[in-house]
């Protein structure tokens, strides 16, 4: 599939320093006006390029949100606490980023007349009773991460409907790539940093859950048909279509790194959703999406070249 161009835009991405914003937004800035607005609490200011205008604070002031948005085409809304832990600890804060905010975004998107592109996830499906998981899939959300990402999701859609504003909802499965970082990175970084250092690699129960891994690359290409698809007012899953089993994930990532650590099993965690995989039909018809990189050569390509991987999202700009 090839990339959607998208030239000559002004374009706000929320929380474009972060993992996946920064790459969204190397995507862009060749051909178009960016803007990223960002608190920098977990994103890198050495992630944006130059050409970048940086609107540095919070998603949830609604004066710097004016000010980020003011005359833009188009909004790619990324920014949220992305921490299921952190919500269960914190639901009413995590609300204010992950719902409060997003109105807030979708309300300045009225006014700017902007198609809006949201972040949402399959946090929304809960313990799905049916694999692969559709869009129709019932949402029975299992934390309030999940909960304020279907709220986010439904208000999007409930947009297009009720004010005639373009959007659409991605429901990222489990995303991971470069710039991949911190206490709630994800199980790839966190056992490719076991690997690296000769340590156990950690399963939690006995490693045949399973779940849909995307890289980044493709959660850009993604986003970039979202912003030029004649399908909005929809929802849709971003992921492979593939699941793999997190026993497998370690086993691949054990062999990618010639590393001697062994794997341990450890207690399962409480509430893990067992079994996790996106159908990605709909996705394939109307967004022309189709997913280009492998887990074994993500995960090869970022052990083999420091975290960059010739698919990654400058690549992608080069397509644009």
């Amino acid at each position: 599939m090839g990339t959607p161009s998208i030239r000559d835009r002004t374009i706000l991405v929320t929380g474009g320093a972060g993992f996946i914003g920064s790459h969204l937004v190397e995507a862009l800035a060749p051909h178009n006006e960016v803007r990223v607005l960002d608190d920098f609490s977990s994103g890198n200011r050495e992630y944006l390029p130059e050409t970048v205008d940086v609107y540095e604070g919070d998603v949830r002031d609604p004066m710097l949100l004016q000010r980020a948005a003011r005359g833009v085409d188009l909004i790619f809304h990324q920014a949220a606490v992305v921490s299921v832990t952190e919500s269960v600890d914190a639901p009413r804060q995590s609300n204010r980023t992950n719902v409060d905010a997003g109105l807030l975004v979708l309300e300045q998107a009225r006014q700017e007349d902007a198609r809006v592109v949201v972040a949402s996830s399959a946090a929304i499906y809960g313990h799905p009773d049916e694999l692969p998981v559709s869009e129709t899939t019932a949402t029975e959300p299992a934390s309030p991460y999940g909960i304020q990402k279907l709220a986010l999701d439904q208000y999007a859609r409930r947009y297009e409907e009720l004010y005639d504003l373009p959007t659409v909802a991605l429901r990222y499965f489990n995303v991971y790539g470069p710039r991949q970082q911190g206490p709630y990175s994800g199980v790839i970084s966190a056992f490719l940093e076991q690997a690296r250092a000769d340590e156990p690699i950690t399963v939690e129960g006995d490693g045949e859950q399973t779940r849909d891994f995307v890289h980044v690359a493709d959660v850009v290409r993604a986003n970039l048909a979202a912003a030029t698809t004649d399908a909005v007012g929809e929802a849709y899953n971003v992921g492979t279509g593939e699941r793999t089993s997190i026993l497998e994930l370690a086993e691949t990532i054990q062999s990618a790194t010639g590393s001697s650590s062994p794997i341990v099993h450890q207690e399962p965690r409480p509430g893990d959703v067992r079994h996790s995989g996106a159908d990605v039909s709909k996705a394939r018809r109307d967004l022309a999406f189709e997913p280009q990189v492998s887990l074994e050569s993500g995960i090869r390509s970022l052990v083999a070249e420091g975290e960059r991987l010739p698919t990654d999202a400058a690549a992608i700009a080069m397509d644009l």
